[in-house]
């Protein structure tokens, strides 16, 4: 029950360091709806971010950038991976020592926010120019009408596959406007079965909520409704089922493989390593994966029940542009973020490494200055227009425990500790009470 633990004790850090903060702060800095004023002696600041070599790679060239253009201000780079990335977040928020400009995730902008450990940005006058973002990203980085964070980018789950894969085990690459999760798996053990052990048809999921957002929303279905838990424990079994029949028939690797896999990373992933012709993923990591791979991956649509656009695709935020509300420099901070929001110079680097621009300017901007896998992130998103649905509710304060608690109970159904029932019934519970205990 390691995982229970791990997760309830990251909220209760988290719940703690906030009302520290907050008690010593007396009220969040940069108050008022008038810019700060800049500073013009030397300001220190810490950018924190998950992510892989290519977007450390992106986001250092980002701070060159910005430090020529602000040569009074020092950005010191903070990052790690994602697994290890919120437990060091929720201690230093803990501590009162956040770091200045945080890259905040939709899983936990309400948890932070709602606990008053982020800066309404909305607080911050014209510093932060949020002009050029259509209203309907925006209000994704919005909890009671404040808002906590700037949306960077736009992705959306999807199948990643590798054609080179399927060329070799002689089937075609499927069309992902009619494809069925049955034929996923009957596509998945013939490659299989063709990989002799060192190849798969599809790599597994389990381990975070893109995926189990989908699946419940193809089964009129909801992880939360009007800030509560809400799923089904009939909708958690039926995903688990569905991942333990393909580990028990082999078309995905073995559940000691898998384990052994999700500590790695991307670059480790049986998709970057070109050993699963199909891999759950957003969109938007399809050039790192490429390059990861070095293989031409292929993003398509996630198969549905029936084969029919159902509404079950939705437009993510990939991530937000945060800032602590505990930095001593909020006008410097709020410099960045613009500059990390809205500047040419920084979206010629980061183009769509973090998800195709929610700022509408920026897009059509880098447009002409893709890649061509960054062209097929955009067409993917383009072509999804006209069937996605709503967004789903934004996760609520505590349910930022979710991936842990994924992540325990689908190792206990691969290695058959739990039944998928037995497991959708302890996660459901334990996913209520992280949220009540918030």
């Amino acid at each position: 029950m390691r995982g229970k633990t791990r997760a309830r004790s990251v909220a209760a850090v988290i719940a703690t360091g906030v009302a520290t903060a907050l008690v010593l702060s007396g009220c969040s800095a940069g108050g008022g709806d008038e810019a700060p004023e800049l500073s013009d002696k030397p300001v220190t600041l810490r950018f924190t971010w998950w992510g892989n070599d290519a977007r450390t790679a992106a986001s250092q060239e980002v701070i060159a950038a910005f430090e020529k253009e602000y040569p009074n201000i020092t950005i010191e780079p903070q990052f790690t991976d994602w697994a290890g990335y919120w437990d060091k977040l929720a201690t230093e928020t803990a501590a009162n020592d956040a770091p200045d400009i945080i890259q905040m995730d939709e899983k936990y902008i309400a948890t932070y926010g709602d606990r008053g450990a982020l800066l309404d940005l909305s607080t911050l006058g014209d510093a932060v120019d949020t002009s050029d973002f259509p209203d309907s990203a925006l209000a994704t980085g919005k909890v009671d009408d404040a808002l906590y964070g700037v949306p960077v980018g736009l992705t959306s789950y999807s199948i990643m596959a590798n054609p080179a894969l399927l060329e070799k085990a002689g089937v075609e690459v499927p069309d992902d406007k009619s494809w069925t999760w049955d034929d996923l798996a009957e596509i998945g053990a013939k490659v299989s079965a063709a990989g002799g052990g060192a190849e798969w048809g599809v790599a597994p999921w389990g381990f975070e909520d893109g995926g189990l957002n989908n699946w419940a929303r193809q089964h009129g279905d909801a992880l939360y409704t009007d800030g509560e838990v809400s799923i089904k424990p009939e909708t958690v079994s039926s995903w688990y089922q569905q991942l333990l029949d393909m580990v028990d028939d082999g078309t995905t690797p073995p559940a000691s493989n898998i384990i052994e896999k999700q500590s790695g990373g991307l670059a480790e992933s049986f998709t970057a390593t070109n050993t699963a012709a199909f891999g759950p993923w957003w969109n938007s990591q399809l050039t790192a994966l490429s390059d990861a791979s070095g293989s031409p991956l292929q993003s398509l649509r996630v198969p549905t029940t029936d084969g029919k656009a159902d509404g079950s695709a939705y437009y993510k935020p990939s991530m937000y542009w945060s800032i602590s509300s505990r930095s001593e420099h909020p006008a410097e901070a709020a410099a960045f973020v613009n500059f990390l929001a809205n500047s040419e110079d920084a979206a010629d680097i980061l183009l769509t490494e973090r998800g195709v621009p929610a700022n509408e300017k920026i897009r059509a901007y880098i447009e002409p200055k893709l890649s061509d896998t960054d062209k097929e992130v955009v067409a993917f998103l383009d072509g999804l227009s006209e069937d996605v649905g709503d967004a789903p509710a934004v996760t609520p304060p505590g349910g930022s425990a979710i991936e842990a608690l994924l992540k325990q109970y689908t190792e206990q159904v691969l290695f058959k500790q739990l039944t998928p029932d037995q497991a959708a019934e302890g996660f459901i519970k334990d996913l209520k009470d992280a949220i009540a205990n918030a």
